[in-house]
């Protein structure tokens, strides 16, 4: 994997954490709980999976749009 793909996939992860953490300071927790759900911990952990919330354009809006359904879906299942 070339520097630059880890970069961009270590900034798609950043970007989405931040963000929801921004949006939903009232969830904290939950939010936490949901990026440990996304990536994993310790030897587990993989920040690759926050990619599937982009796509090809790379347009930050649409991804974050798809991380907050994402996340509403999450928290309220069925």
């Amino acid at each position: 994997m070339s520097l630059g793909t880890k970069n961009r996939q270590i900034q798609t992860a950043d970007l989405c954490k931040q963000h929801l953490r921004d949006k939903h300071m009232d969830k904290l927790v939950l939010v936490e709980e949901f990026v440990h759900e996304i990536e994993g911990s310790g030897k587990e952990r993989d920040i690759t999976k926050w990619g599937q919330f982009t796509d090809a354009s790379r347009i930050q809006e649409q991804t974050f749009q798809r991380l907050d359904e994402h996340f509403e879906a999450w928290l309220n299942p069925g």
